[in-house]
């Protein structure tokens, strides 16, 4: 019985990302450092996807949501590189890091 596996072992349990959640618009054009994202199916109906990502600002964990594709693409494409230090911008009508 000592060659089986324990469940605790290889489980990752997908834990909630921590942080308050605050507005996009109100961390518009400061550093932040991303630390972490999901994203996730919206339960709003003609939505598509959402994007949880968990930052840091002014030594301050925070969350926020958006529906953006363009940062849940840059999240996806550098999730590598994360944790990285950015700042959001909103361009005509999307958001992205720069």
């Amino acid at each position: 019985m000592s060659d089986l596996n324990r469940f605790s072992d290889f489980a990752e349990e997908d834990k909630p990302l921590e942080g308050e959640k605050i507005r996009i618009d109100d961390i518009l054009n400061q550093e932040i450092t991303v630390k972490n994202f999901e994203v996730k199916d919206s339960k709003f109906e003609g939505k598509d996807k959402y994007t949880k990502v968990q930052i840091e600002i002014n030594e301050k964990t925070k969350v926020i949501f958006t529906g953006s594709k363009v940062i849940a693409n840059q999240c996806k494409k550098y999730k590598e590189k994360i944790p990285f230090i950015a700042t959001i911008k909103k361009i005509n009508n999307y958001y992205t890091f720069t």
